[in-house]
């Protein structure tokens, strides 16, 4: 690992976890935060990941991205970008690793229905959820519930994309257990996760709208951006077929985004004088950033993929079909909670909101395959496109 800067968070000054773990139970030469990615990786919710959607739902090719490798490359360019501004690398890391984890079947469609079951409860928020899966449901240890991850962790899942002035009830009830500082500036290293999600999605999403078929590379050639970055990659390599250069366009493109993030960050570094962790959280603004004109390409290019991928056509008809599944799961089993498995059930509050929260958890930690398994055991039978 590279030398760590002295505005990185480092373990030696962590703030510690909410539940204290004897020392004699430290397993292996590990420090908080690589103990945190691991406590991650091996966790139940994030093996769950393979199956839930990224963009294409319960997808029957092999090649498309899930949650679980769209995560692992968010990691991989979030620890790059760490070790070029010596950050630390393994908080990077599992913060990226986890930043998803939250997300219920079927992504931003699944989300939507729960957010609409629990209108008056409370809602749903994935970001939120994140918090709550770590913290609560996930259960591993024998004398707490959650992970028990670091301070530094959960603050940096908690607000990766911001202060939260006003949060949900899941969010609020983990800050209530351990205050994260909502309202401020989080670190450097989670100001880094948040980006590296976006450079992850905004040229992987790309690759596999293409492969699908959904996009084309004359659509494409309408952004600046990638139309330069053809060209570039087209005098590279002269008379190879278009379909072997793609993937060298996403790598093109990754790469200038990411060092566009790299100087620019230094750059903004070096103007606010920041030399510490406290300096970073008394910025008062977010630190980790494209320049302007990065910025508007980028803002271009997620303009672009709602109007062309996320909205196309069929994958709205997808999504339908997806919030009907959850829609009608959590109906079942608002219903009828003797259709959950017996865990569940014996858990269950009897008390609003917390009764529907539970059913809504469990929906939520279901991956695309279980969900679409139990609304045919519980509900009947569903229609869902072809290549659902």
């Amino acid at each position: 690992m590279k030398a760590i800067s002295s505005w990185a968070s480092t373990p030696e000054t962590s703030r510690g976890r909410l539940h204290p773990e004897p020392g004699g139970a430290v397993r292996g030469p590990r420090d908080a935060f690589q103990r945190d990615r691991d406590r991650i990786i091996h966790s139940i919710s994030f093996r769950r990941l393979r199956h839930k959607t990224q963009v294409f739902m319960a997808p029957d090719g092999d090649h498309f991205r899930v949650r679980l490798t769209h995560s692992l490359e968010v990691a991989q360019i979030g620890r790059t970008i760490a070790r070029a501004l010596g950050l630390n690398e393994d908080l990077t890391e599992a913060l990226c690793l986890a930043h998803d984890i939250g997300h219920p079947p079927f992504g931003h469609a699944g989300e939507d229905a729960l957010e609409a079951a629990l209108a008056g409860q409370g809602g749903f928020d994935h970001n939120g959820h994140t918090l709550r899966t770590l913290t609560e449901l996930d259960r591993p240890y024998p004398l707490w519930n959650g992970l028990n991850l670091t301070w530094e962790t959960l603050e940096g899942l908690a607000k990766h994309n911001g202060p939260v002035t006003r949060p949900e009830w899941a969010l609020a009830a983990a800050d209530a257990a351990f205050p994260l500082e909502l309202a401020g500036w989080s670190s450097l290293e989670a100001q880094v996760a948040a980006l590296a999600d976006d450079i992850a999605y905004d040229n992987h999403d790309i690759d596999d709208g293409l492969r699908a078929g959904l996009l084309c590379l004359d659509q494409l050639m309408e952004l600046p951006m990638v139309a330069e970055g053809w060209a570039r990659v087209e005098a590279k390599f002269p008379g190879v077929p278009a379909r072997r250069l793609v993937s060298e366009l996403i790598r093109s493109q990754i790469g200038e985004m990411v060092n566009d993030l790299i100087e620019t960050t230094r750059t903004r570094l070096a103007e606010d004088g920041i030399e510490t962790v406290a300096d970073v959280r008394a910025a008062g603004r977010c630190l980790v950033t494209f320049s302007d004109p990065m910025r508007d390409a980028e803002r271009g290019l997620k303009r672009f993929m709602y109007a062309n991928l996320y909205h196309h056509p069929s994958q709205l008809e997808a999504a339908e079909a997806a919030h009907g599944v959850v829609a009608g799961l959590f109906a079942a089993y608002a219903a009828d909670p003797g259709l959950m498995p017996e865990e569940w059930r014996e858990a269950l509050p009897a008390e609003a909101p917390w009764r529907s929260r539970h059913i809504a958890d469990f929906i939520a930690g279901m991956t695309d395959r279980y969900a679409i398994a139990r609304y045919e055991e519980v509900v009947g039978p569903i229609s869902l496109p072809e290549g659902f």
